[in-house]
């Protein structure tokens, strides 16, 4: 009996171990398939303005095409900065809870890394794509947004640190 009993523990605690693994890690790796996608023609200027350019005049029927130009091009760099912050913040708390032994500013240093590398490999993926156009800046606002991430999950990570002093 206690030999099933304990085949029964092994099996129960490893599927809480690969839970655990995809729990931290599949957020992330559909985080990069939205990237990936967002990438294609499905997110291209074209495509959004579709959208954009009806709502903004929902918001103001008096709103002139110049107006919206700028508007419409503003939102989509925030949502450069917005999308590379996310990605920098899934991966953030995907490493933390795998690689326990390393200290935070090693950590934010390979997904700063990583997040910069997957936007210039996302930046050159769009110069293949006919309807899309490859740019630096884009790579530097979506660095710029895995920063900003990266420095409050830092400063989230530290400031946890130093009440679990306090208490303990």
């Amino acid at each position: 009996m206690s030999h099933d009993s304990n085949n029964y523990r092994g099996v129960i605690c490893s599927n809480m171990k690969t839970y655990g693994v995809a729990n931290r890690w599949m957020p992330l790796v559909g985080w990069m398939f939205l990237i990936f996608v967002g990438s294609t023609d499905v997110l291209s200027a074209e495509q959004t303005s579709r959208f954009a350019f009806p709502f903004l005049l929902w918001l103001d029927p008096q709103i002139s095409a110049a107006t919206i130009t700028p508007i419409h091009f503003a939102l989509r760099k925030l949502g450069h900065f917005a999308e590379y912050a996310i990605l920098a913040a899934l991966l953030w708390c995907a490493l933390r809870g795998t690689l326990i032994a390393f200290r935070s500013f090693v950590i934010a240093g390979f997904v700063f890394f990583a997040s910069a590398v997957f936007a210039a490999s996302d930046e050159i993926h769009q110069s293949f794509v006919p309807s899309r156009t490859a740019s630096p800046n884009d790579v530097m606002i979506d660095i710029c947004g895995a920063a900003i991430a990266l420095a409050l999950c830092v400063a989230l990570r530290r400031r946890s640190q130093r009440q679990i002093r306090i208490r303990g």
